[in-house]
């Protein structure tokens, strides 16, 4: 499994023996103790605003959507960063729609305010923003940023992200540009998309090695029942032999690739993977090359409309619930949670990709 290819991984997402996944799953396993640890790093997740000028076919906070609205002040963030610093996370992820309204000097703010009170790393995921409002940001302490590609296959990308009037999306060249600031970078996909094809989601895993990701979010495509996609017969769906399903073991898979793809990289077992399987989704992820849990920190008046799919998991929980849950599932794996703000531990390269120009 060390020299993959196209053709290899494609295959192994085809893969459907039980005794060869076995297989995939103990590789996965083996190299994420080896490269990164027995730890699971806790991300708390500040869900700041669901306003979004984009029109996204599939996301619930789409901008024509009807749904009800808000935007966390500056000082509720900051409680709710302390509240991750009180539970012993080592991060935070401060996560909105596309939104305007969520300024540059809003956040830079928020940043400062954060590093000043507590040790936390932050993470800022706000979607395709300009490079002053990025540069700000980390001159702010800003350490990451979370921009899913969701998918390398330019028609696939157009057809699913409708760009806004003037501004062409380039995900990829917007991840370029933050890690020549200086972000850890992180990014991801859907697995099951309308149309996504195996050779596709095997070209997406390898855009994953060839960037240098360090941080790789793979979850299943849940669609809002609000939206275009939101259900079994929207368009666009391939012939079954050759359309991804958006199940758990398809993802799993995935995760499992890319575990093995990119070594060192922080792979989180997902949300939306624990929505499909509250039972053991966030456990199988972490058994099968994941290493990080984000946890929800956003106070539940504001995430109950946070709402990019239905039936998110944990939705209803407070923060300290939560932790208490995440703790328990991850030490009975004979795992341990991580301590401090669990970056990557080898330093990214630097340099182009031939997924650069695939949007």
């Amino acid at each position: 499994m060390r020299d993959l290819d196209r053709s290899a991984v494609e295959a192994w997402l085809r893969e459907t023996e039980p005794a060869a996944l076995d297989q995939l799953w103990a590789e996965a396993d083996r190299v994420r103790r080896e490269r990164v640890g027995d730890e699971v790093h806790l991300r708390g997740l500040i869900e700041a605003s669901s306003h979004c000028v984009r029109s996204c076919h599939y996301c619930g906070l789409r901008a024509p959507s009807g749904l009800a609205r808000y935007r966390m002040t500056g000082a509720e963030i900051l409680d709710a960063a302390r509240e991750a610093h009180r539970l012993g996370y080592g991060s935070v992820v401060i996560q909105a729609g596309e939104d305007p309204g969520l300024t540059e000097a809003f956040i830079a703010e928020a940043v400062r305010a954060i590093k000043a009170e507590t040790p936390l790393a932050v993470t800022l995921s706000l979607g395709e923003r300009g490079d002053a409002e990025l540069a700000a940001w980390k001159a702010a302490g800003a350490d990451r940023y979370l921009l899913r590609f969701e998918t390398s296959d330019p028609a696939l990308y157009r057809r699913i992200h409708p760009d806004l009037p003037g501004r062409a999306s380039d995900r990829f060249a917007q991840l370029r540009r933050m890690r020549d600031m200086g972000y850890e970078i992180g990014t991801g996909v859907m697995v099951g998309i309308p149309g996504q094809t195996w050779r596709t989601l095997a070209a997406d895993l390898l855009c994953f090695r060839e960037f240098d990701m360090d941080m790789i979010g793979v979850g299943p495509f849940l669609p809002s029942p609000r939206t275009p996609m939101g259900g079994p017969e929207a368009a666009g769906y391939r012939a079954p032999q050759d359309q991804v399903p958006n199940d758990e073991l398809t993802t799993l898979k995935a995760v499992a690739l890319t575990r093995l793809l990119c070594p060192d990289a922080n792979l989180p077992s997902t949300t939306a993977l624990a929505t499909i399987d509250q039972a053991q989704g966030r456990e199988l992820a972490l058994q099968r090359g994941a290493n990080v849990v984000m946890p929800n920190v956003t106070p539940p008046v504001f995430r109950v409309q946070y709402e990019i799919y239905p039936g998110k998991a944990c939705v209803h929980e407070t923060a300290t619930a939560c932790q208490g849950c995440l703790e328990g599932r991850i030490h009975s794996l004979g795992r341990r949670v991580g301590a401090g703000p669990g970056g990557r531990r080898k330093a990214p390269r630097k340099g182009s990709s031939a997924c650069d120009s695939h949007h």
